[in-house]
């Protein structure tokens, strides 16, 4: 990610740049945008304005599920929102889409040491957007035993920020995880005899 920050000015700037890019059909605004960038909402608002000026997204207007309230019962309701997408007139998307696809953010040792803050991890098989393979069932398979859910959704988010795109995962006690590939679970089936790569393999597989 060093790399890409001096290339282009700032880690801000590079998960704005890949969020739109790796997602060229949906429209962010500024607050879905630093949410899922994880940065401040002003710095978002600037650097979005600096990739408008570069011809890199356009304006949209478009309809956003926000969460009210109605009778003091949640409820989502499709409001107009003012946002931005891809544009797909930029003359280097397929030059720079090639480019930031070839880097990865994370080296194996970086996501073993942030899964290894929701619980005792015992396996960690990666697929999917990790190696490069869209047909992947799942792009992430954790195993282990205390598993924090609320932790897990937090470095779920983080990877994300890094890298663009949703990240699908999948989450198993050892107990469950065992029982299930004992009687060949397909979901489990479907990540194992697939490409993919274990990066934490305690229970021997």
């Amino acid at each position: 990610m060093e790399i890409l920050e001096r290339l282009f000015g700032s880690s801000s700037k590079v998960k704005l740049i890949k969020l739109f890019l790796f997602n060229p059909g949906s429209a962010f605004d500024s607050m879905e945008a630093a949410l899922r960038a994880q940065i401040s909402i002003g710095l978002a608002r600037k650097e979005i304005n600096n990739l408008f000026r570069g011809g890199f997204v356009k304006p949209r207007v478009y309809y956003k599920e926000i969460r009210s309230q109605k009778n003091r019962k949640p409820i989502l309701i499709r409001k107009k929102v003012s946002g931005w997408i891809l544009d797909q007139k930029f003359p280097y998307l397929e030059a720079l889409e090639v480019f930031l696809s070839n880097i990865n953010p994370f080296k194996h040792k970086d996501i073993i040491n942030r899964l290894s803050r929701a619980g005792k991890i015992q396996l960690v098989a990666i697929s999917g957007i990790f190696i490069k393979d869209p047909d992947s069932r799942v792009d992430l398979l954790v195993v282990g035993d205390n598993l924090k859910e609320s932790t897990m959704e937090n470095i779920i988010k983080t990877i994300e920020s890094q890298i663009g795109k949703e990240v699908r995962y999948a989450m198993f006690e050892t107990s469950e995880f065992k029982y299930r590939y004992s009687v060949f679970d397909k979901l489990i089936r479907d990540i194992l005899d697939y490409p993919h790569e274990k990066i934490i393999n305690k229970l021997n597989l």
